[in-house]
């Protein structure tokens, strides 16, 4: 008889145990709503997007931590970088980023570019100081000059643009989940925070999506 209201005791704290995980993390606290919601370039996936500036030490810092964050990201998860800015210079790096994937040599560029600006400390404020990064790491000037240029490229920055004002970044990094969920490190606490709220909310999403 113990048995059986001990086991009863311990089915009737499941609910409350439910919320107070769901309570972890409070939206307007932790996180923000972002609305309206942006749109997926895949709809059968949660998207996460991290908004970045290459001339960000945060962002810098935050590299490594995200690199081994995203190796745990299960097949329903799509990741996608996202270039901030909100001045000249910062237009011209998210450029460098659109056409270091055009020319399909992120894997390279990606860390050189941050380095070039956190490490050397070079301002990369024009297209010529951009193109010596791309020369340096084995891509052609022509190639670089033609794709720094190209109109798939400028469409792509402006869509960034416009993706960073709907989603209000003011900061980097940032990170939006499933379109609907801002998470900084101002109120996140701290950047390995971000990611274990990111986390939350990619479950939330999941579980939403399960219902």
């Amino acid at each position: 008889m113990k048995k059986l209201c001990l086991a009863l005791g311990l089915l009737a704290l499941l609910p409350l145990a439910a919320c107070a995980q769901d309570d972890t993390y409070v939206e307007g606290v932790h996180y923000d709503p972002v609305s309206p919601a942006l749109r997926a370039r895949d709809s059968e996936k949660i998207e996460v997007l991290e908004f970045f500036w290459y001339g960000c030490g945060h962002c810098y810092n935050f590299e490594p931590l995200v690199t081994r964050w995203k190796k745990t990201l299960p097949d329903d998860v799509d990741f996608v970088l996202s270039p901030a800015m909100w001045n000249g210079p910062m237009g011209l790096h998210a450029q460098a980023f659109y056409t270091a994937r055009a020319l399909d040599v992120m894997k390279s560029l990606h860390g050189a570019l941050f380095a070039a600006m956190n490490v050397d400390k070079k301002r990369l404020g024009s297209e010529e100081e951009i193109g010596q990064i791309f020369q340096a790491n084995g891509v052609d000037a022509e190639a670089f000059s033609r794709t720094f240029r190209s109109f798939g490229v400028t469409s792509q920055v402006k869509q960034a643009d416009a993706r960073a004002r709907s989603a209000r970044i003011t900061g980097t990094p940032e990170m939006v989940v499933a379109g609907k969920y801002r998470v900084g490190t101002r109120k996140a606490g701290s950047q390995a925070d971000m990611l274990k709220i990111v986390d939350f909310l990619i479950e939330k999403e999941r579980a939403a999506a399960g219902q």
